[in-house]
């Protein structure tokens, strides 16, 4: 089968691992392995989130001599990062003949997109009020406010169009593992009949459903750190909800930010492509792929696409 896996910020940055670069190493080499027995069996493309990695470079930078750098490059440096990285690891859990690819991946979102007026992705270090205001005032930026401190949010439009997917394809012709669409990829709009980057957040999931319908993959994996979707997650009694459909599973409301995202995504892909998506932990990848853990979302009950 053909399969993208989506993997959380989590699965990258885990505190389970230890704090700093070294525990993500550790939680990179674990992801690496668990891949690299799914890849000996399926057609494998891999994506990831950079949640946790672009908050601490784009601090680094503001901090440095030369000041902030354009989100859309710290973007790409995320991308390269965490790409190279995972294939690092992969590398020792493949045959010597079996390709791998890290690609930088561009993303075009409309320039007209409401997101653009309205940031909602929090990004980055949190700030006291002071140092909040302040930032605000020199760089322009938009905060969310909470009691334990201020963190930027940035715009996260809608995925229109991937542009590398012709290279993805002719890679995956060659039988390559391709990493890709890290972070969602970097948000591109055509401005002038140019494009251009641009200071936005595409969302990872909403990347991996385009990425998915547009190679045609049998299933979608949405691996996170919870082990499925639960219905009234937040009370004392929540339920995990095993196999569903787009239709079931819209009729229930989920928290924005969180599981809200990877709701949408699966059913977006499984309705525009006629596959599978599965939301569930990165420990039950192989049950996940198979049907048999995790959060199942089906065209029609008792399906098996």
């Amino acid at each position: 089968m053909k399969v993208v896996v989506a993997l959380g910020g989590n699965a990258l940055a885990s505190t389970k691992e230890g704090s700093g670069f070294a525990g993500q190493i550790q939680q990179i080499r674990y992801s690496g392995r668990i891949l690299g027995g799914l890849a000996g069996q399926h057609q494998l493309i891999v994506t990831h989130g950079n949640g946790p990695q672009i908050g601490v470079l784009a601090a680094q930078a503001r901090e440095s001599e030369q000041g902030s750098l354009p989100l859309d490059v710290i973007g790409a440096q995320t991308e390269g990062m965490l790409g190279y990285l995972l294939e690092q690891e992969l590398v020792n859990h493949l045959p010597e003949d079996r390709m791998t690819v890290s690609l930088i991946t561009m993303v075009e979102a409309d320039a007209e997109d409401p997101a653009f007026a309205q940031p909602t992705k929090p990004i980055g270090a949190k700030y006291s009020a002071e140092q909040g205001e302040a930032l605000a005032q020199r760089e322009g930026w938009q905060f969310r406010k909470s009691p334990d401190g201020w963190q930027r949010l940035v715009p996260s439009p809608k995925a229109m169009k991937i542009f590398q997917i012709p290279a993805i394809k002719v890679l995956l012709a060659r039988g390559a593992l391709v990493i890709c669409s890290g972070g969602g990829g970097i948000p591109m709009i055509n401005k002038n009949n140019r494009y251009q980057g641009v200071e936005a957040v595409v969302d990872k999931d909403d990347t991996s459903a385009l990425l998915a319908t547009e190679l045609d993959a049998d299933v979608l994996v949405l691996a996170t750190d919870v082990d499925g979707v639960y219905e009234n997650w937040s009370s004392q009694n929540p339920s995990k909800i095993t196999a569903t459909t787009p239709d079931e599973l819209e009729q229930h409301e989920f928290e924005a930010g969180s599981m809200a995202p990877k709701v949408e995504a699966a059913c977006r892909f499984v309705r525009h492509r006629g596959g599978r998506a599965c939301i569930g932990a990165l420990d039950d990848l192989q049950s996940l792929v198979a049907g048999q853990a995790g959060t199942q979302i089906l065209q029609a009950a008792g399906s098996n696409a």
